[in-house]
């Protein structure tokens, strides 16, 4: 680490330090960062996606600090996370990211600034405010915050009444430059919020993006609206999405029953205490063959369903997976009922039998990530001791495609941190009695392994 950004963070991390010396502290000349190059957009062009290797392109280089203006903040990461947005980065799909900077350059000199040869990727982030932009009041350098991705100005009368309507609304860090991955990042000061005191630094980093993602999904006005009693099949149930989602549906009053992938995931969610799991792989759930659905699958995965739940199917599906998983959704929520959808990891061309969806009266919500006061509503669960970071392994930031591609060929489980300025893992707790008290959650929901 450089001597000026080393002394820049010694002073933002002290608590006796004024604001303003950290304000005064002169910036590094360059930083590292996570980046993919727009010469590189075609590097992978004649490969099929599971073979795309992010470790091929996503690098760890020095690139010039990101310039500030108003209402622009810029933070110190002491941590970040990987989120599948930096693996599509990485592979350049569905469109180079590239497209998204040269977009966001057309309206305005604000934008400009972005379009850049490098883009500097990440979505996640937990660290300390270094310098605060013209207009920016609520937020001083020293800070200690948590990032949510939601990048918007609300200039637009639609983002007024939900900020992921306006029609400038980007996701930080994917179809933003200045990401997560990097020493110095720059955000807007409404995409901060403050950092939960019990957590470590790379524990708050896992949190926001999926989090926020399925508290809008199943909590928040603008989804599902998730009730007591009601029950939610959750695909991918101790993943980063799913983790969340047992989390909220359980303190929520509703009835997880969770999808995974082996004998230890069951295990695991019993031990956590839910008792609704099936094991997809044990019982051979084969929704498509030879590049058909196979509605026969759907019936008996339904009949599966309802023998966990007492005859009922479920209110709510929690729908991530997507074109693997999609007609089966459909299919299984109740007649009335609701697919919530966020996402496609296993493909974005999704297709399904539209006759129990308009004859059922069946309803899909598209939902994307999560307007400020949902992020900031989730983040206050967590700081509660309500919700628990599913972190299940940390990575330095020059080992971060190796975590992109272990994410890819989904050779993980729950979250995955990336120290940035953190030396070690552990690091920013600021209040150890409070973490003692929610020490036996935050052991358990990290065995998500």
């Amino acid at each position: 680490m450089a001597d000026t950004l080393r002394h820049l963070l010694e002073l933002a991390l002290d608590p006796a330090a004024a604001p303003a010396a950290i304000a005064g502290a002169p910036l590094p000349h360059s930083m590292r960062a996570a980046v993919v190059r727009r010469a590189d957009a075609e590097m992978f062009r004649d490969r099929p996606s599971e073979e795309k290797d992010p470790r091929e392109s996503l690098h760890v280089e020095e690139v010039p600090i990101p310039p500030l203006g108003p209402n622009e903040v810029l933070i110190a990461p002491m941590a970040s996370a990987l989120n599948f947005n930096t693996v599509w980065t990485s592979i350049f799909e569905p469109v180079p990211t590239h497209r998204f900077l040269e977009r966001f350059a057309a309206e305005s000199a604000a934008g400009a600034r972005h379009d850049l040869d490098h883009h500097v990727v990440g979505s996640d982030a937990a660290g300390v405010v270094v310098r605060v932009g013209p207009g920016v009041t609520r937020w001083r350098p020293g800070d200690r915050v948590t990032v949510h991705c939601n990048y918007v100005d609300v200039e637009g009368p639609h983002g007024h009444d939900d900020s992921m309507i306006d029609d400038r609304q980007r996701i930080w860090g994917f179809e933003t430059n200045f990401g997560a991955l990097a020493e110095l990042s720059m955000v807007k000061a409404n995409q901060l919020m403050p950092m939960p005191t019990h957590l470590s630094w790379e524990e708050a980093a896992c949190l926001s993006l999926t989090l926020a993602t399925s508290y809008r999904m199943l909590v928040g006005r603008n989804a599902a609206r998730m009730k007591q009693g009601d029950i939610v099949l959750v695909w991918g149930a101790t993943g980063g999405l799913g983790g969340f989602a047992v989390q909220l549906v359980r303190n929520g009053g509703g009835i997880p029953v969770c999808v995974v992938s082996s004998e230890e995931k069951v295990a695991l969610l019993r031990s956590l205490g839910v008792d609704l799991v099936i094991d997809r792989a044990a019982e051979g759930y084969e929704f498509w063959a030879d590049g058909e659905q196979q509605p026969s699958e759907w019936r008996r995965f339904g009949s599966r369903i309802r023998e966990l739940t007492g005859g009922e199917d479920p209110d709510i599906v929690f729908e991530h997976p997507g074109r693997q998983t999609f007609g089966a959704s459909v299919f299984v929520v109740r007649r009335g009922g609701t697919v919530v959808t966020c996402a496609s990891t296993s493909g974005y061309m999704h297709s399904y039998d539209n006759r129990y969806l308009w004859m059922n009266l069946k309803r899909v919500v598209g939902s994307h990530f999560a307007n400020y006061r949902e992020a900031w509503e989730a983040n206050r669960l967590v700081d509660r001791g309500m919700i628990h970071p599913i972190l299940t392994r940390t990575y330095a930031l020059d080992a971060v495609a190796d975590a992109a591609w272990a994410m890819h060929t989904n050779a993980h489980t729950g979250k995955l941190g990336v120290l940035v300025n953190a030396s070690e893992e552990g690091q920013g707790v600021r209040d150890p009695d409070k973490r003692a008290r929610f020490s036996d959650d935050l052991r358990a929901w990290s065995r998500l392994r």
